[in-house]
C-alpha cells in the first residue's frame, strides 16, 4: 500500500496538480485557509495517470470491499472517476449531486438505483468529510447500503476520521497529506523548509491565520 501511495503522490506532483501557496492561501468552501491545493481531477487529463488512478481504485474496492451491486460518484469530482471504475468492473453507475435539480425530476441521485442496493461509493478527494458523507445519506435515505467509500487523496484530519467513524463508514484512499509531502520533498516539488509550516497547518487547519 505505501508503493501506491508514493507512486500516485509522484503522479499528480508530476502533472502539477498540488499547489502550494502559504503567502497566497487558498479559500475553501469551509472558510478554512489552506497553504496547500491538490486539484486531482487533473488525472483524468493525463491518460497514464489516469489509468493508474482508475485501476488502483478498482484493486482497493476489491481487496477491502468485495461485496456490493452498484458504484457512485459523488459530483462534481468523481463523476468521471465513478464511471471509469464502474466501467472497468462492469458494475451499475449512479452519482449523486450537492442537491437536487432545480426543474425535470429534481434528482439528487442520478441513474438507476434499485432499492436495497448495495453502494460502493468513490469519491476525488476527502477534506472535512462533509460532502461525501452527505452523499451517503443521500444514498441510505434512498434505500440504499453504502458497504464504504475509496477516493484518491485524503487530507487525513482528525475531524474528518471522527466524522467518517460517526457515520459508520469505511473510507480506504490512494494517497495522503503526508505521502503528498514526502514525495514532493523528495523531488524538489517543496523545499524541505517549507515543512514546517505544512504541517502545522495540518494540526489545526480551521484556525490557520485566524
Amino acid at each position: 500500500m505505501e508503493d501506491i501511495k508514493k507512486a500516485i503522490a509522484q503522479g499528480l506532483l508530476k502533472i502539477e496538480a498540488v499547489k502550494v501557496r502559504p503567502d497566497q492561501p487558498f479559500t475553501w468552501a469551509s472558510g478554512w485557509f489552506s497553504p496547500f491545493y491538490c486539484d486531482n481531477r487533473k488525472a483524468l487529463s493525463y491518460p497514464e495517470l489516469r489509468g493508474q488512478v482508475r485501476d488502483s481504485l478498482c484493486d482497493l474496492i476489491e481487496k477491502d470491499f468485495p461485496e456490493y451491486d452498484v458504484i457512485a460518484g459523488v459530483a462534481t469530482g468523481a463523476i468521471a472517476q465513478g464511471a471509469l471504475v464502474a466501467d472497468k468492473l462492469g458494475k451499475p453507475f449512479v452519482y449523486v449531486r450537492s442537491a437536487p435539480k432545480d426543474h425535470g425530476m429534481a434528482n439528487l441521485i442520478e441513474g438507476y438505483l434499485p432499492e436495497n442496493s448495495r453502494v460502493m461509493v468513490v469519491e476525488d478527494l476527502v477534506s472535512t468529510g462533509g460532502s461525501s458523507l452527505k452523499a451517503v445519506q443521500a444514498l441510505r435515505n434512498a434505500g440504499a447500503t453504502v458497504v464504504g467509500m475509496v477516493a484518491s487523496f485524503t487530507y487525513g484530519f482528525p475531524t474528518a476520521q471522527e466524522a467518517f467513524d460517526a457515520a459508520d463508514v469505511k473510507l480506504e484512499t490512494l494517497t495522503d497529506y503526508n505521502s503528498m509531502l514526502a514525495a514532493a520533498v523528495e523531488s524538489g516539488y517543496i523545499k524541505e523548509e517549507s515543512l514546517p509550516a505544512l504541517e502545522e497547518w495540518r494540526k489545526n487547519p480551521s484556525q490557520w491565520m485566524k
